[in-house]
């Protein structure tokens, strides 16, 4: 529509200049010739020291070839109504005496020139009388210069224009017309594509390719498509992912619970040790069971923004040395070390549950990933705003391939000859809880070498100010 708007007034801008205002013009044109030329011969006029016959026909020589390159005729006449020359070649105008007087007073009264208008002899024209005085203050001698030039009518120009320009008008359409066609097909095949490629993707097939074409506008929305479709895709993948591996996660637990539930049925009910036995292992399995739902729930109320902050100030140290002490009859029974030195008080603001939920579960990632020498290191430090938390372990480390997707549900990096422990959503957990308190976290990692997960609690404001 922009591009037949342009064409439309590219017309209307050529009839209105061409045929519309071209009379005008014209008339405009040849008056501002004619006063120029006036201009000049009085230039002329003042070059001389005296006006003698000898100059005087000099002068007028120079007026005959200015007149004759502008299509003009002059007289010069003296104070007292007598002509001292005359080119009346083309001649527009006869002038009386009683114009002459007429001319010559109201250029006196007008500063020196008078510029005015009279109708034509032939039909239609028009003549432009400009009367001007010629004075030379070296000898004060002077006289009055007349010109006058005709001004045709231009029909017959426009007449001539009009046919051209119904001609242009005519192409110029066509023209228009043709490349909007050309131009429309081109922009609407790739939005046809493009709405084939969407209708596509709305069916699921999210391997759909967009093609933008030659323009700038739909490549760039192609681009945000393909971008799109790849994001879908992905989202599909772990959405379908976390079904297998939840589904499995809760079809094992329920497996064992039916089976020792049939066990004690048939076989242990009436043996003590036996019963109490399966008994255990269906209430642990209930409890990782009780877990895994739990934390499923937890991370979908975090990541969804349902799960309001509790916040609070508290000592991080003390927290920390506390959560150290629940694991030493753990570390002890099972030959693990976390090595930790304990630190002075700093006061901290966020929520404490959530906060502690975050060491545990990546003091338990560290146990299950770390090396044969089971080693585990917890250490913080102190800084201006912040107190950054690290966990290291010593195991085989994570690949930079694969560091991007630590953090997503039930992704695990390496496999470990140890049994792990845990429902596979502690990390999609831990970045849930820190993203909700907008606190920086990250992971750094050198395969063989071990990893280390670490992240950072807002200082309280006033104990930084003591």
């Amino acid at each position: 529509m922009s591009y037949l708007f342009l064409v439309g007034l590219s017309l209307a801008l050529l009839w209105g200049t061409q045929i519309l205002f071209l009379n005008k013009f014209y008339e405009n044109e040849r008056i501002g010739i004619a006063e120029k030329a006036t201009d000049t011969m009085s230039e002329y006029f003042c070059q001389y020291d005296e006006i003698t016959e000898e100059n005087l026909k000099e002068l007028t020589e120079l007026y005959d070839d200015l007149a004759s390159t502008n299509e003009l005729s002059y007289m010069l006449v003296d104070r007292n109504y007598r002509i001292v020359y005359e080119n009346n070649k083309g001649m527009a105008h006869q002038f009386s005496r009683n114009e002459i007087d007429f001319l010559q007073t109201n250029a006196n009264l007008k500063g020196g020139k008078y510029t005015t208008s009279a109708e034509g002899t032939a039909q239609d024209t028009k003549v432009v009388i400009i009367c001007c005085v010629l004075k030379n203050e070296k000898s004060n001698q002077g006289c009055y210069l007349i010109v006058n030039t005709l001004i045709t009518p231009v029909k017959t120009t426009i007449s001539m224009l009009r046919k051209t320009t119904y001609l242009v008008t005519v192409l110029m359409i066509l023209i228009s017309v043709i490349a909007a066609l050309i131009m429309s097909k081109s922009l609407a095949k790739p939005i046809q594509n493009i709405t084939e490629s969407a209708n596509n993707l709305a069916k699921g097939e999210y391997k759909t390719e967009f093609e933008g074409g030659r323009f700038a506008e739909t490549r760039q929305l192609a681009k945000t498509l393909n971008y799109a479709s790849s994001e879908i895709s992905k989202i599909d993948e772990l959405q379908r992912d976390l079904i297998a591996n939840v589904s499995h996660d809760l079809r094992t637990p329920l497996t064992m619970i039916k089976a020792y539930a049939e066990m004690i049925r048939d076989l242990s009910g009436d043996r003590k040790e036996k019963r109490e036995e399966h008994l255990g292992i269906i209430i642990k399995e209930t409890d990782r069971l009780a877990q895994l739902v739990n934390d499923i729930l937890d991370l979908s109320k975090l990541e969804n923004g349902r799960q309001p902050l509790d916040i609070a100030t508290f000592d991080i140290s003390a927290k920390l040395h506390d959560i150290m002490e629940r694991y030493k009859e753990f570390s002890e029974a099972n030959g693990y070390t976390i090595n930790y030195t304990d630190n002075p008080p700093v006061l901290v603001q966020c929520d404490i549950g959530k906060i502690e939920q975050v060491i545990y579960n990546l003091v338990n990632n560290a146990i299950n990933y770390t090396g044969e020498d089971k080693q585990i290191f917890v250490t913080m430090e102190t800084e201006e705003d912040f107190v950054k938390i690290s966990i290291r372990d010593t195991g085989k480390g994570i690949s930079e391939d694969n560091i991007h997707q630590i953090f997503e549900k039930y992704y695990r990096a390496e496999k470990t000859k140890r049994e792990v422990v845990g429902t596979g959503l502690g990390l999609s957990i831990v970045r849930a809880v820190l993203k909700a308190h907008n606190f920086p976290f990250g992971v750094q990692s050198t395969p063989g070498a071990g990893t280390t997960f670490w992240f950072k609690i807002k200082r309280d404001k006033e104990s930084i100010c003591i």
